[in-house]
């Protein structure tokens, strides 16, 4: 007897986790004293917690506290040091019953889309994009629907191209900073989108997972022009926080019960613990803004650097920690030519099919959230590689 298997079974795999364990593997196969592999393909920052949100879980763990389930959206006193954090970047009032601590960004996604969308309901986004958005909505029986910007709107999206979309879809994600190219979404172009949102029915979501890391251009939230809108942010960026697992949501009001009911239902709570080292991480400004400073210099080294290693066209890496490497003068196949990079140089990067399902073979993505040190050596390995 053959058994049924889902439609969600079919989801494709987010390639970056198969370089990762490509990586990995290439890694334990070097000869002792051999050059280790330089790590550009994964956005996880290379530094850690910060001490003060480390120093905050150890505590908790010593106290003998049970560190058992919170309210479904997270502690109170967390939600309000996120809402003091919206009051402090963005100058938001926000009440802390649409505020929602999820199991890291990767958690708040699926508990957006079942509460703002159907099945059968068309979201669109830019290409390129972070392939999740794509996956989940798919396995949710949603459809994407993907709109192909270039290097002329930063790969971001516009009102044009929202305009161009015959019939309107339900929803619209953003990013700003956006992943895999590092640009933004400039103040006046989030806040027409929004507008253009409101008045269509088209219901916001804006990923704002790498606010604080940027560095030319000042942030802007959706949550600022739209009451409507979704956003959705996380302390794996820049609160350096990624294997902790935990995110947060800034809801509509009419979103609140059902996403709070969906949380109840799939996640009980974010883990105590977690929660606890992130309230923690708003008093480290400090030590992150010195981790920026880092990030800022490995971007400026690698935009004169990997010119002359022959990726001359990158993308404006306005924030995050990527770029976005054309290098179709190279190969049209991206992922043999990250392979090889791996094998040949021991440089790990991302392919881009990853991230745009029809341009993605001419693209590359550097990941430059590693040690500065292997930031500059990476730069070196490949000069001397074609």
């Amino acid at each position: 007897m053959v058994l049924k298997v889902g439609k969600g079974a079919s989801a494709p795999p987010f390639l970056v986790m198969d370089v990762i364990a490509a990586a990995n593997a290439r890694q334990l196969a070097l000869p002792p004293g051999a050059p280790h592999v330089i790590r550009m393909e994964v956005g996880q920052p290379g530094t850690g917690a910060p001490a003060g949100a480390v120093a905050a879980a150890m505590a908790a763990l010593r106290s003998g506290h049970p560190l058992g389930y919170t309210e479904a959206f997270g502690l109170r006193s967390l939600r309000q040091r996120i809402a003091a954090h919206a009051l402090d970047w963005y100058g938001l009032t926000l009440p802390i019953e649409r505020i929602a601590v999820t199991v890291g960004a990767s958690g708040a996604f699926p508990l957006a889309f079942l509460a703002a969308f159907d099945p059968g309901d068309r979201i669109a986004m830019a290409a390129p994009f972070y392939p999740p958005y794509v996956n989940i909505l798919t396995a949710l029986g949603m459809v994407p629907v993907i709109m192909e910007a270039g290097i002329e709107t930063r790969f971001q999206p516009t009102v044009a191209m929202l305009e161009a979309l015959d019939p309107r879809p339900d929803g619209l994600i953003v990013a700003s900073p956006c992943n895999p190219a590092g640009t933004m979404l400039h103040r006046d172009e989030l806040a027409a989108i929004a507008v253009w949102c409101d008045r269509n029915g088209v219901r916001l979501i804006s990923d704002e997972i790498y606010h604080g890391l940027n560095y030319d251009s000042p942030i802007a939230s959706a949550a600022e022009f739209s009451d409507s809108a979704i956003v959705v942010n996380s302390f794996s960026k820049y609160f350096s926080m990624t294997g902790w697992r935990i995110g947060w949501l800034v809801l509509p009001e009419d979103l609140c019960r059902p996403v709070e009911c969906l949380a109840q239902n799939m996640f009980i709570s974010a883990p105590y613990i977690a929660q606890v080292a992130a309230e923690a991480a708003f008093d480290c400004h400090a030590e992150l803004q010195a981790n920026i400073a880092a990030y800022r210099r490995s971007r400026d080294h690698l935009l004169a650097a990997l010119p002359a290693a022959g990726f001359s066209r990158l993308s404006p890496a306005e924030g995050a920690f990527y770029l976005f490497a054309d290098i179709s003068d190279r190969s049209n196949d991206s992922a043999a030519f990250c392979a090889r990079m791996l094998q040949e140089v021991g440089v790990a990067v991302s392919p881009g099919v990853d991230f745009d399902r029809t341009r993605g073979s001419r693209f590359v993505r550097f990941s430059y959230c590693g040690p500065e040190a292997d930031m500059r050596a990476a730069a070196e390995r490949l000069k001397g590689w074609s």
